[in-house]
């Protein structure tokens, strides 16, 4: 189902959950960034990097739901279709804002320099000036939340009252909206699984995010480019998109 053609009617939603704290770093730009290779030449002789964790059994089998995620992302019936995304939305940014609040304490401008999401590739940042800037993991996952929050009071953007439509630009911005969390999902499988595994939160965050590509696909808010990656900078969870197709938890 094409969310890009539809546009309608706006519902009253639940009250949201109380507002992210700013921090002094954060920017009230939209996130707009891009991807780049950091590898140098490549020896030919290097030994092939491990196995991420979150690839290897019994992880990558580690889920709260079973069989295929499509039947949970399906439009229910009399539910318009731009307030189930926002609904969704609303609710992918919070779980995922938790996760990381739990792990923030092992991402730090020390520990990740970059925002790495694969052996070989780091997202960059569009700053003020247009230019593509390497930030740290931290500083770029709070320009992203606080960005996406703001966007989440706006009620220009997602409207709250009776009879207040969505505008026209927002398939386009939830499809911004969507890349940049999955660059947040992104950082914290390759970066910080191991502290999912440590609080045996690995069925919990699989779940959550096999949800968010079930409902990312069904939707188009996902570019298969940006779930993979490049041949010379592929993104570590493209693999993991593959396995859980291979199983049968998603659709290709």
């Amino acid at each position: 189902m094409s969310f890009f053609n539809s546009l309608g009617r706006s519902m009253t939603r639940a009250q949201r959950g109380p507002k992210r704290s700013p921090t002094p770093t954060s920017t009230t730009l939209p996130p707009e960034s891009q991807s780049k290779d950091n590898s140098g030449a490549s020896s030919p002789v290097a030994p092939s990097p491990p196995k991420p964790l979150f690839l290897c059994s019994p992880f990558v089998e580690a889920a709260l739901v079973k069989g295929n995620f499509k039947t949970i992302v399906m439009l229910p019936k009399y539910v318009d279709i731009m307030e189930w995304v926002a609904v969704n939305i609303f609710d992918f940014y919070t779980n995922l804002n938790e996760f990381y609040g739990v792990i923030a304490e092992c991402c730090t401008q020390q520990s990740c320099p970059t925002m790495s999401a694969g052996q070989t590739l780091s997202y960059t940042w569009i700053n003020q000036d247009r230019k593509s800037v390497h930030l740290p993991a931290p500083t770029y996952i709070d320009y992203v939340m606080t960005w996406v929050q703001n966007l989440l009071d706006d009620d220009s953007v997602f409207p709250t009252k009776s009879g207040h439509d969505f505008p026209q630009s927002f398939p386009s911005t939830i499809k911004h909206v969507y890349r940049q969390l999955l660059r947040v999902f992104a950082h914290i499988y390759h970066a910080h699984y191991k502290e999912i595994l440590h609080l045996r939160s690995e069925p919990h965050f699989n779940s959550l995010f096999a949800h968010y590509l079930a409902f990312g696909r069904e939707y188009e808010l996902l570019d298969m480019k940006d779930v993979k990656g490049s041949s010379s900078a592929p993104v570590g969870i493209g693999q993991l998109w593959e396995k859980w197709r291979d199983m049968g938890l998603l659709e290709g």
